[in-house]
């Protein structure tokens, strides 16, 4: 009978455990700040533009993506992604990269764009005018 309480309570503190852990790593934040991004040693989604001037690289052997964004405060960061370019990628008015910044560049796991909206308000211009 006691080793069943024994039992029960490890359950209980791996579950509790488990579920610190899950929460931690969901409490990612936003930052459109890249010196803060550069100085933070855990993961942050940051937000930014493409550098359209340095263009960007796609090594199709390693899988690799790169380029550089800019930040609201005029600072540049370059991104290294290890995956495919996003589809909407040249279009985005704006980029948000998850990751850590590491040796010098942004190592991202995930590339979210944001691309101008087709339901946007839009002029409407009345017909005979």
């Amino acid at each position: 009978m006691r080793n069943k309480y024994i039992f029960g309570g490890v359950i209980v503190a791996v579950f509790l455990t488990l579920m610190i852990y899950l929460f931690s790593q969901s409490n990612i934040q936003y930052e459109n700040n890249f010196k803060t991004v550069m100085s933070k040693d855990k993961t942050v989604k940051a937000t930014g533009s493409w550098v359209r001037e340095k263009s960007y690289d796609i090594n199709k052997e390693s899988r690799i993506f790169s380029f550089y964004m800019i930040d609201q405060n005029g600072t540049e960061m370059k991104v290294v992604y290890e995956g495919t370019i996003p589809n909407n990628f040249e279009s985005a008015q704006s980029i948000v990269v998850t990751g850590k910044y590491n040796d010098g560049y942004f190592h991202a796991k995930d590339i979210l764009t944001k691309c101008p909206s087709k339901y946007q308000e839009q002029e409407v211009k009345s017909p005979g005018v």
